[in-house]
């Protein structure tokens, strides 16, 4: 593990709802949401309807410019983006998660928890200099993040489908080589 397991959902959570921007159908309604809800369990105050799911969609452009922000850059909008909330900064610990730190009250717009958790993750990612870990994907035909959190830095694709499409574009490229 290279972060703590809370740095990690968070970096997870934020890069599955960015790369949901590559669809414009998606997060277009609360069943959208139920899906983000799924993958990634937020605790709090969760509204389910159609302008919740909405302020995540607003919320995607700019956290993709603070998720690939060079190092010095993406420190400034954290700042903004702490800056942007009333904090309230507790350990706690739900679920089977153990103690770990929520920045922002629990009934504060799920938007604005997601926001926070992002930026409280980067706030790891920055001081261990970790930036390179997050990337658009290798993939020519897409603009999707990659979250690299493999050991050897080896993750360079979004997804296994893009994987797969430039496995197969490259196999068949050395065939046809004479």
């Amino acid at each position: 593990m290279i972060f703590t397991y809370d740095t990690e959902d968070a970096l997870r959570a934020a890069v599955w709802l960015v790369n949901t921007a590559e669809d414009p159908e998606s997060m277009a309604d609360a069943a959208d949401e139920e899906a983000f809800l799924g993958a990634f369990p937020y605790t709090g105050r969760i509204d389910r309807d159609d302008a919740e799911a909405a302020s995540l969609r607003a919320l995607r452009p700019g956290l993709r410019e603070m998720l690939l922000a060079p190092r010095d850059e993406m420190a400034e909008r954290v700042n903004d983006a702490l800056a942007s909330v009333t904090l309230a900064p507790r350990l706690t610990r739900h679920g089977e998660l153990d103690w770990h730190l929520h920045a922002i009250v629990d009934d504060a717009p799920l938007s604005d928890r997601v926001l926070v958790e992002t930026a409280m993750a980067l706030i790891d990612v920055i001081r261990a200099n970790e930036g390179s870990r997050i990337s658009v994907c290798a993939d020519d035909t897409c603009d999707a993040l990659t979250l690299d959190l493999s050991r050897n830095r080896s993750k360079r694709y979004c997804s296994t489908t893009c994987a797969n499409r430039n496995a197969v574009a490259a196999y068949r490229a050395r065939r046809s080589e004479p």
